[in-house]
């Protein structure tokens, strides 16, 4: 027999009863119970997803997604999130607060990067649609109902976002894989994003008016490219139709999908006339669109991650986009 085990059978008989009856109560009172009632569903992450590989005599590129699934039986609307970053990065891993909450809401959600910048339009469009079939395609898999899939994005994925929704049934911005599915979104969220690439300075300084006619800002660049050899580049402002082929404003007409348009009032590197001016050319042609002002918010400040604000676009998803939606 060991002695430590030998010591303490000692001890517990030295030990008068009332020590030994408060030594047992204490290491009862010890233990918790904790009661839980089951609200939420498991979500489950999926990353790393290749969803398009464009291959060219410059490269390969590899796009990625990352997909949050509730695990749920039943087929789940989808959502697909386009991050912004001035039309020079994509980094889809951001905005996780709405993501999530809109996964614990009951939607598959994936976050998909895009080409930027050398790239020029409509590579990024081309990516934006290549991610819709991707999953569409995949449906089962990740248990999509294909029939229902929505986009959102912040910023210049707010055009993405904007662009998914204007060109739905424009067949030209199908390349890749998996063409025999259709392309085409059932609702759009767009974020302080970009719906005329002519005029996102509008209503500011003169100084930021000359930027944004300058060749050398990003949207002149995404739609003309950047200076090279005997070419010196040129202003967005330098072909309006081409600019606007390139821009949400010029893809709007009836049977639209439901729109969100939400911006800060107080944003000061997006004018909020994109935003107005995307609302009224949508309700002229009789879609339905709904728009939010938010009040004292800047570009991408903490007012975006706010509970109340992220429960209003989970709210008008449930609303909008599923089974049960009026679109």
């Amino acid at each position: 027999m060991k002695k430590e085990y030998l010591f303490a059978i000692l001890l517990a008989g030295l030990m008068p009863n009332s020590l030994l009856a408060q030594a047992q109560t204490q290491t009862k009172s010890d233990k918790q119970q904790l009661k839980v009632e089951i609200t939420d569903s498991r979500i489950d992450v999926v990353s790393g997803i290749i969803y398009s590989q464009i291959t060219s005599k410059y490269g390969n590129c590899q796009l990625r997604m990352t997909i949050l699934i509730p695990e749920t039986n039943e087929p789940k609307p989808a959502i697909i999130y386009y991050p912004g970053g001035g039309f020079t990065s994509a980094n889809h891993e951001k905005f996780i607060e709405m993501r999530m909450a809109l996964a614990k809401a009951g939607f598959v959600v994936a976050a998909a990067e895009y080409r930027t910048v050398p790239n020029q339009f409509p590579a990024l469009i081309n990516d934006a649609k290549s991610a819709v079939r991707y999953l569409r395609a995949h449906a089962s898999q990740f248990g999509i109902d294909p029939r229902y899939i929505g986009v959102i994005g912040d910023s210049a994925g707010g055009y993405v976002s904007q662009m998914m929704g204007t060109t739905n049934g424009e067949k030209r911005f199908d390349v890749g894989d998996f063409t025999e599915v259709p392309s085409d979104v059932q609702a759009a969220v767009t974020i302080y994003g970009i719906s005329n690439l002519m005029n996102i300075g509008e209503g500011y300084s003169d100084t930021i008016q000359a930027i944004h006619a300058s060749p050398a800002v990003t949207e002149a660049l995404l739609v003309h490219g950047p200076a090279f050899a005997d070419y010196p580049g040129a202003s967005i402002l330098s072909d309006p139709q081409k600019a606007l082929d390139a821009s949400p404003m010029g893809h709007i007409k009836e049977n639209m999908p439901p729109f969100l348009i939400m911006h800060g009032s107080a944003d000061l590197l997006v004018s909020p006339v994109q935003s107005e001016q995307l609302y009224n050319a949508l309700v002229e042609k009789d879609n339905k669109v709904d728009y939010i002002v938010v009040e004292n918010a800047g570009h991408g400040d903490l007012y975006w991650y706010q509970p109340k604000l992220i429960q209003t676009v989970v709210d008008w998803f449930k609303k909008n986009l599923g089974e049960n939606s009026h679109s």
